[in-house]
């Protein structure tokens, strides 16, 4: 079942707007409140954006990506920082654009601790994409958000972030799963060995 939902997940930026019930969206919000985190912080917390003039706030907040207007709800992937966490480089200094130079010029060890936190998000946000395609409901992500507005238009506090948001709804039309590698492509057993 699981191995079937993975094959058949694909990004969907086209969706029907059809409204999905409250007992959906909560077994949604459940297989993400089951996930793992590092040393069990769960460092997150999940804001549901279902009116539809805020997800078109949060289409202009994602640098005008209009399609994501045609989700029938959001989910709000929202990382608790611990001191200085901050996100990803490229897609990041889009996100923060204030500070763009800082991000590009920190060291890359640096850089890679402070970036832990946030990426913890990725796993109950997989989850929840899984458990909404077990009810033929597709999802996309969006990393590519202005941080900074979207935190405030969530009205986080302040040792929050907005890290991820992943769009929802039935699709409108079925889009084929892109190709995938093949296993022996991508994995190695022990030591990684540089074929000549």
């Amino acid at each position: 079942m699981l191995l079937e939902l993975l094959r058949n997940r694909t990004s969907i930026r086209n969706f029907t707007g059809e409204d999905i019930s409250m007992e959906i969206i909560k077994y949604i919000l459940e297989a993400g409140r089951l996930s793992p985190s590092g040393g069990n912080e769960q460092p997150w917390i999940f804001g549901v954006i279902i009116d539809k003039d805020m997800i078109k706030k949060v289409s202009e907040i994602a640098y005008n990506q209009k399609w994501i207007e045609s989700a029938s709800f959001l989910i709000a992937l929202c990382t608790c920082i611990v001191e200085k966490e901050c996100g990803g480089r490229d897609i990041q200094k889009a996100r923060f654009p204030k500070i763009a130079e800082v991000i590009e010029n920190m060291n890359d060890e640096i850089y890679s601790c402070l970036n832990v936190e946030e990426h913890q998000t990725k796993i109950p946000g997989t989850h929840m994409a899984l458990a909404a395609l077990e009810h033929g409901i597709a999802s996309t992500w969006v990393s590519y958000f202005d941080v900074d507005k979207m935190s405030m238009l969530l009205n986080l506090p302040k040792a929050c972030i907005a890290s991820e948001i992943l769009a929802f709804g039935y699709p409108v039309n079925k889009k084929e799963p892109l190709k995938k590698k093949k296993l022996e492509e991508i994995v190695f057993y022990n030591v990684f060995k540089i074929e000549k």
